[in-house]
C-alpha cells in the first residue's frame, strides 16, 4: 500500500533533482526546466498532503485548489520567462549563464 512518506519520498527526490540541476547547469532553459521541477515536486507534496488528510472522513481538497492556483500561476512564469530568455538569446546569441552574467551590450 502507498503511503503519504511515498508520496514526500518522491517530492523530495524531484526537488534534489530540481535543486542540483539548477546548480550544476549552465544552460538557461535547462536551468528553467530544473526550477518547474521544482515548482511541480512542491504541489506533489500539497496534493499528497491534501489527499492523506482525512476531515470527517472524506479527503480535503483545500490544498489540491492551491494546486489548481500554482499551476495557473506557473503557466504564466513560463509565457514571461520564455519570453525573457528568447530576448537574452537575441541580444547575445547564446543561452549560457556565464555569457549573460554581465548585463551589457
Amino acid at each position: 500500500m502507498i503511503t503519504l512518506n511515498h508520496y514526500l519520498f518522491v517530492s523530495g527526490a524531484l526537488f534534489a533533482l530540481g535543486l542540483a540541476g539548477v546548480v550544476v547547469r549552465r544552460n538557461i532553459l535547462v536551468i528553467y526546466m530544473c526550477l518547474e521541477m521544482m515548482l511541480s515536486s512542491a504541489n506533489l507534496a500539497l496534493v499528497a498532503f491534501s489527499r492523506f488528510h482525512l476531515t470527517d472522513g472524506l479527503p480535503d481538497y483545500s490544498a489540491q485548489a492551491l494546486v489548481f492556483f500554482t499551476i495557473t500561476v506557473a503557466a504564466a512564469e513560463v509565457a514571461v520567462g520564455l519570453a525573457i530568455i528568447v530576448a537574452v538569446y537575441r541580444a547575445k546569441n547564446s543561452i549560457d549563464v556565464e555569457s549573460v552574467t554581465k548585463m551589457q551590450g
